[in-house]
């Protein structure tokens, strides 16, 4: 069983030395722990300080692409090299990295496919007050969508079977922690969280730079996500009350006319007229946007399925050409000299 630690870094030169030196070196159930640094476009020292400290991959972004990015450029490196479990954490040692064997557990036990390290937003000194209630918030918000438990939803620290990592799929350019989670509710992918613990903050987030800019960037990642896997619901729970309430205007039209109170209420009945219209329009969207979803879901499982193919090769050392060699009984047969 081999583990990866990813570490997506952007000019992490002087907290990195800490954050590898608290990573364990054994874990029960754990045959093979290798590290590997995502350096997002860093200029400061970060690469050369991840192989200093002895870093087992380093992988460089040209330009600084983001968190989400190099996220998702760090769970490639990691299926490419065979890993069956991947760990997300932090470089900047927030997170407590003795919690680890606890956020591998579950996958071990094969009672998860994700595991999430919920840190207890709700009592985080380092917090303020509002920002506690928001992500309070939000948590539930993104459970909502997900039809999931999430008491943390925005904790990058999190562990990730082989099996999840090939079907996470990221399209957000700020963050994938909200994402990812509504794409496992909509995978129906076992999701646990556990307890974890943090450490002091070594520096401010860069993240959420402040409430307001995390909250710009935050509600249109939430929006397109549970659009892309809620579609129908959305828009349908739109035209009901549209239709509802251009009905709700037509009888009260068809009241006032039927005893003979009729006139002054026409607007009442184009007003109901243009609802009912419109909220037939938005289920019909609503439909065509489903049709879209079940189309991408097509495509994500196509995609899955490439991915693990192509993983798998080169994880056992092949290269594609190789296994289409192998897959095929007569090409295989001449290759050995065999008629």
């Amino acid at each position: 069983m081999k583990l990866v630690i990813q570490i997506p870094c952007y000019n992490e030169a002087d907290t990195l030395p800490e954050t590898i030196a608290a990573l364990p070196k054994e874990i029960p159930g754990i045959d093979v722990i290798e590290t590997l640094v995502i350096d997002d476009g860093s200029t400061d020292d970060t690469v050369r300080v991840a192989r200093e400290v002895g870093v087992t991959h380093v992988i460089r972004h040209t330009r600084n692409r983001g968190l989400a990015a190099a996220f998702t450029t760090g769970l490639d490196a990691c299926l490419a090299r065979g890993a069956d479990i991947i760990v997300n954490t932090d470089a900047d040692n927030q997170y407590c990295a003795d919690d680890i064997p606890a956020l591998v557990a579950p996958i071990l036990e094969d009672r998860a496919d994700l595991v999430v390290g919920d840190r207890g937003v709700a009592t985080v000194e380092s917090f303020s007050p509002l920002k506690r209630q928001l992500q309070r918030f939000g948590s539930w918000l993104v459970g909502r969508a997900a039809n999931l438990h999430t008491p943390d939803a925005t904790s990058g620290f999190r562990a990730l079977s082989r099996e999840a990592a090939l079907r996470t799929l990221v399209i957000s350019h700020y963050s994938y922690t909200l994402e990812t989670l509504i794409q496992a509710g909509a995978n129906r992918l076992a999701v646990v969280y556990v307890p974890v613990r943090t450490n002091h903050p070594t520096r401010p987030s860069r993240l959420m730079k402040s409430i307001p800019h995390y909250l710009m960037n935050i509600i249109p990642t939430l929006m397109r996500s549970y659009t892309l896997y809620r579609s129908l619901r959305i828009f349908t729970a739109i035209s009901v009350v549209m239709i509802a309430a251009g009905t709700f205007l037509g009888l009260r039209f068809l009241y006032y006319y039927l005893t003979d109170l009729g006139q002054g209420h026409v607007q009442s009945l184009i007003l109901a007229a243009i609802l009912l219209i419109v909220g037939f329009q938005v289920f019909t969207v609503g439909l065509v946007a489903d049709l879209v979803s079940a189309n991408r879901k097509i495509l994500e499982e196509t995609r899955y399925r490439l991915r693990k193919i192509e993983y798998d090769q080169k994880s056992r050392g092949e290269s594609p050409d190789e296994g289409k060699r192998f897959e095929n009984p007569r090409v295989f047969a001449e290759t050995q000299g065999k008629p």
